[in-house]
């Protein structure tokens, strides 16, 4: 039932019950019955003869009665699980249909629907965003390319930033918000191109909730997953979240991945205006890793028929610990008071193996002859990490404006601690290549016939050690900010942010002979934000939106003194790289608000790039604020209900990027590497049944250029552009159970995410692969 609107002046009332569910507050979403048929029950009770209402009016908001789903997401739209109403950042105080920036939004029931689990496989499907690989194979980490510029560093739990490099899941995720355009008036430094925020999974008092999942398909595949939410009391809840899963990397064993976790979250309602949530998060994630293939350097195309060759010893572990306390107080109707305190700890490692097609050396036995060689790449990285985040929101009319004020003030300490491996291999080789040192033995897994060599998964024979440290990483920054909305009228408004930065940084580098260096500075960095937003009509909005973002010197906490990749460049003092965005969009709902159209474009300038000098790529010997480069483009998207039957989440971006400065002349005008000029995803659900729904996803990447972050692509190393189609099909047998079968790149499409720059590995797609999902929920 829903009723509008309900006046009264000199108007009978009948006797009646009406149940119905309050809008709740924007400002703190964990509010609202989420995915609960929650009602208060107002009984009006009258004689037979009619009464009649005093001579005034009175009105009554919006209210909708609703049957209970199992989408307990706090954020989405209700009645529209794949479309999110607002922002799990509460500093986002407007609906996404009305907040000035282009912000893609991936509910929880979207992701699962998708089979897709680990966080770098959804993110990378987006539209506008690529993957990059980094020096000696990166293995460990989601490096994520959104709109042309390197986001490694820009990853957020929570508002929280996320640092180091590590392996992400999505277990305990409520939803995943990609903010496309710098943003660092929220985000802090970085956040050149965007910044990617996982909204976890909080305990709620508003219902009891328990989920078991259970999965099974090729590749040995396994997925066991319970999510179980319970009121203790009307003030007090808990909630669970157990995750076990296990599979070969589809026709690709015996590499694998396997991912144990468990988030814990309880929330208690101290008093009428003291809110306390605490959670702890743990994930061990261990794979056997596989670096794909490579690209030919004489073709420029990949070799799709290369065999798994991966050692024995190959590893890739990260296990993550965090704990959060989160404290909300409400002073009063205006005023309320938020403050976050985190302290993490990541520990990573990695020792994989690359191929690349080689020619043995002419003193080889068997002569010079076309082989495949296999390389080395390793590392291991601690990371701590504690930060501070005090939000308060005030909600006030200054010159009968409404103002929604949020002002921050923020402390984090992030240690990022950087090694290397003692590694010895203790297998016979097998051939003679050269290289930069002149001629090794080496492995090679195909013959001089160009058959596959026997054990080619235990050629090498490794060794392995921890070895010493090679970088000390830290940053302490202490950050302030302030933003306003402000209503001008009913149907324009502007937000306005500002935000401080002040930053202490010191390294510690060691060098293979043993010497250390040391280099540490401190500095300010200054940001803003200001959008425009214009109502043309009840449903949608034209909207202008400027803001800023800096990188510091040495930013990358992974990479020491390698220049080429984001780290430290020590030949001269440097200034911050400066960003600048102009985006003109527009946003339409439709269906009752169950569907969101959005189109924008954009334009992303990076002046004083740091750059690496020709041959100078593994040092120092950088060149600071030589570079300067532009992204133009146009993005598209349409996520809701586009009948009552059918859903969809999708998007496309078509962009071009240019070198407008470099000190290699030769690299003005040309693209970036890592970035794909159009790109596309499109996700559909139909429900042909009220029982049975069907849909599937496309994934579109144009060709791209393998390369350095901020820097011009070659011509020689291309990942190919390539489609990749889902399918997947849901059957409710009860409201309690029910099931998906979902079938991934079901064409087997052989396809590649991203390259090192000398085409030494190429990151290979997954191959087709089948799941069943059983789900019962009591």
């Amino acid at each position: 039932m829903s009723i509008d609107r309900l006046k009264s002046k000199q108007t009978p009332l009948a006797n009646g019950q009406i149940q119905f569910k309050a809008d709740t507050s924007l400002r703190n979403p964990s509010l609202k019955k989420a995915g609960t048929a929650v009602g208060l029950g107002v009984a009006v009770s009258l004689s037979a003869a009619p009464v009649w209402a005093q001579d005034e009016v009175f009105e009554m908001d919006a209210l909708q009665v609703e049957e209970r789903t199992i989408d307990t997401n706090p954020y989405a739209e209700p009645g529209a699980p794949y479309k999110a109403k607002v922002s799990g950042d509460k500093r986002h105080v407007k609906p996404i249909a009305e907040t000035p920036q282009t912000i893609q939004v991936l509910t929880k029931t979207q992701i699962e629907e998708s089979g897709k689990s680990d966080l770098k496989e959804i993110v990378q499907s987006q539209p506008g965003i690529t993957l990059g690989t980094g020096e000696n194979g990166n293995a460990f980490g989601d490096r994520y390319v959104i709109r042309g510029h390197e986001a490694r560093s820009d990853v957020f739990v929570d508002g929280l930033r996320d640092p180091g490099m590590t392996t992400r899941e999505s277990f305990a995720t409520e939803q995943i918000e990609i903010t496309k355009g710098p943003s660092s008036t929220f985000a802090g430094r970085g956040s050149t191109g965007g910044a990617v925020n996982s909204i976890t999974k909080q305990a709620s008092t508003e219902y009891d909730l328990t989920k078991l999942s259970g999965g099974v398909g090729s590749d040995d595949y396994h997925r066991y997953t319970l999510d179980s939410n319970v009121k203790l009391s009307d003030d007090a809840a808990v909630r669970l979240n157990v995750l076990q899963a296990y599979e070969e990397v589809p026709d690709r064993a015996p590499a694998d991945r396997q991912r144990d976790g468990i988030a814990l979250s309880g929330k208690l309602q101290a008093t009428d205006k003291l809110e306390i949530i605490a959670d702890y998060y743990h994930l061990d994630a261990k794979d056997s890793p596989d670096l794909g293939s490579y690209i030919d350097r004489t073709t420029g195309k990949p070799n799709d028929d290369i065999p798994v060759y991966l050692q024995d010893q190959d590893f890739l572990d990260s296990e993550v610990d965090t704990f959060t306390l989160r404290l909300g107080y409400q002073a009063n109707d205006h005023l309320r008071i938020e403050n976050a305190t985190r302290y993490g700890t990541t520990d990573n490692g990695y020792v994989t193996t690359g191929a690349r097609g080689t020619t043995t050396d002419a003193s080889d036995p068997n002569g010079a002859y076309d082989t495949i060689s296999l390389s080395t790449h390793q590392g291991w990285q601690e990371v701590e990490y504690f930060a501070n985040q005090l939000n308060a929101y005030w909600d006030t009319e200054i010159g009968g404006k409404k103002n929604q004020f949020v002002f921050g003030a923020e402390f984090s300490d992030h240690k990022v601690l950087n090694g290397v491996y003692d590694i010895t291999n203790a297998g016979e080789s097998n051939c003679l290549v050269s290289g930069r040192g002149g001629v090794s033995e080496g492995y090679c897994i195909e013959d001089v016939n160009g058959n596959t060599v026997p054990g080619i998964n235990y050629l090498m024979g490794r060794q392995i050690q921890k070895g010493d440290w090679d970088s000390d990483w830290q940053v302490k920054t202490i950050s302030l900010s302030a933003m306003d909305t402000v209503d001008v009228t009913d149907k324009f408004s502007v937000f306005a942010g500002l935000r401080y930065d002040q930053f202490d940084y010191d390294l510690s580098a060691k060098g293979r002979d043993g010497t250390i260096s040391e280099y540490s500075y401190d500095d300010g960095l200054w940001n803003g934000h200001m959008g425009l937003v214009y109502k043309v009509a009840d449903n949608g909005n034209v909207y202008f939106n400027y803001s800023t973002a800096s990188n510091i010197n040495g930013g990358e906490s992974d990479v020491g003194t390698n220049s080429g990749y984001g780290g430290f460049i020590a030949a001269a003092d440097s200034e911050p790289e400066t960003t600048q965005n102009l985006e003109l969009g527009t946003k339409w709902e439709f269906n009752g608000g169950k569907l969101l159209a959005t189109a924008a474009v954009f334009q992303i300038t990076k002046s004083d790039v740091m750059e690496a000098e020709r041959g100078a790529d593994y040092s120092s010997a950088g060149t600071p604020n030589t570079g300067k480069n532009e992204v133009r483009g146009i993005e598209l998207g349409l996520v809701g209900n586009l009948t009552d039957k059918l859903s969809t989440q999708a998007g496309i971006a078509v962009m071009e990027a240019e070198v407008l400065e470099s000190i290699t002349p030769d690299n003005v005008g040309k693209t970036l590497s890592n970035f794909a000029d159009n790109s596309a995803y499109l996700q559909l659900n139909y429900k042909l049944t009220p029982k049975f729904a069907f849909g599937g996803s496309a994934t579109y990447s144009s060709e791209m250029f393998a390369g350095q972050p901020d820097t011009a692509a070659g011509d020689a190393i291309k990942i190919p552009a390539y489609t990749v189609f889902d399918l997947f099909a849901t059957y409710e047998f009860s409201k309690q159970f029910d099931a998906r079968l979902n079938v991934g790149n079901v064409t087997d499409e052989d396809y590649y995410l991203a390259a090192y720059r000398s085409g030494s590995f190429a990151y290979k797609g997954d191959a087709r692969n089948v799941r069943l999902t059983l789900n019962y929920e009591f």
